[in-house]
């Protein structure tokens, strides 16, 4: 176990965190198990966010609304919000305190603003520091996906965490954050260190984060198997050696150039693409076992790309300033392809 400060802080948490997006997707009695395990284990972060549905309530639930056995004070507890305006900021913190049976965030994130909040602007920055002095929250953090957003967060060192994409696909912008942050004192936390499931070996992710002093790598897991894998790396603190150094150099040959991280926040489609699922297709296809998405429904899903309006929406959204309707007809035609049999997998 190995034991990491995130920044100006001064929380020291276990090397890797809980990411609990993916508990929204399965049952109570599941989520519980994953986190008093996870818990039982050495795992002291967890991350969620106002946006996850139901995610807040199971982890409060899981951790028994925190008592003896789950002592509040043993776990490092960070949401987010989204919100725009202050009323919505208040709103959010007050449903997250409540979902999480607790009367007080170890971090709150601002969710992948649009611009960087700052003092006596909008609103936002200030009605933070109102709450840390408050003792609602303890820190202030912020999550992005955009280079210049991340920098700016770490040069204005309004931040005491920043939240950002980083895995052995991420290339030298993305490193240069983690760095940066590193000699600012301002604790990174790594969402997408699976690259939104489309890195097969998490064992070489996590020897390659484990590179990494002061990363703090969130682990989405919604299966105990996952979790399991996660546990025995961190017992064993795996490191990067020839055979998983050849893993990632193969893996960053594949995964080249433009691909869709699958964040999300592109949609909604206006025309019901499931725009994230379908621009992935063509790497999940290869990459993963092909049978699940070739059934008829993905069928259906897929074709569905033949009612895009090039409305542009989409692109407006996408942090990765990716073409989404180019992108979205490259894997329907690769998908075509290889429902004729044109295309051999």
């Amino acid at each position: 176990m190995r034991k990491v400060t995130l920044g100006k802080t001064k929380i020291s948490v276990e090397k890797n965190g809980f990411g609990a997006l993916p508990i929204q997707r399965i049952s109570i009695k599941e989520s519980t198990y994953l986190l008093q395990k996870a818990y039982n284990e050495g795992i002291d972060f967890y991350d969620t966010a106002r946006l996850y549905t139901d995610s807040e309530k199971k982890i409060g639930i899981g951790f028994e609304g925190f008592n003896n056995k789950y002592p509040r004070e043993s776990i490092i507890l960070a949401s987010k919000s989204g919100a725009s305006k202050k009323e919505d900021l208040l709103k959010d913190l007050d449903e997250s305190l409540n979902n999480l049976q607790t009367d007080y965030l170890d971090i709150y994130q601002l969710h992948n603003p649009s611009f960087l909040p700052k003092p006596s602007e909008d609103g936002l920055y200030d009605t933070l520091l109102d709450l840390k002095e408050e003792g609602k929250i303890r820190h202030i953090g912020i999550t992005t996906h955009k280079y210049e957003i991340a920098l700016e967060a770490i040069k204005s060192q309004l931040y005491e965490t920043i939240q950002y994409p980083f895995s052995y696909i991420s290339d030298v912008k993305d490193l240069e954050i983690v760095e940066k942050a590193k000699d600012a004192n301002i604790g990174f936390i790594a969402m997408k260190a699976m690259a939104g499931g489309l890195l097969r070996s998490s064992k070489s992710a996590y020897a390659y984060l484990n590179e990494f002093d002061n990363v703090v790598p969130i682990w989405g897991v919604q299966r105990k198997e996952e979790l399991n894998e996660f546990l025995s790396y961190m017992k064993k603190d795996i490191k990067l050696d020839d055979e998983l150094s050849e893993i990632i150099k193969k893996e960053r040959r594949e995964l080249a150039g433009d691909f869709c991280r699958g964040c999300g926040y592109c949609s909604p489609c206006s025309v019901g693409i499931e725009i994230f699922k379908c621009a992935r297709m063509s790497l999940w296809i290869r990459r993963m076992p092909s049978e699940p998405s070739l059934t008829d429904e993905a069928q259906e899903m897929m074709m569905k790309i033949e009612d895009c309006t090039y409305c542009g929406k989409c692109m407006e959204r996408c942090p990765y300033e990716l073409n989404i309707p180019e992108l979205l007809e490259k894997n329907l035609k690769d998908y075509k392809d290889i429902l004729s049999g044109k295309v051999k997998l």
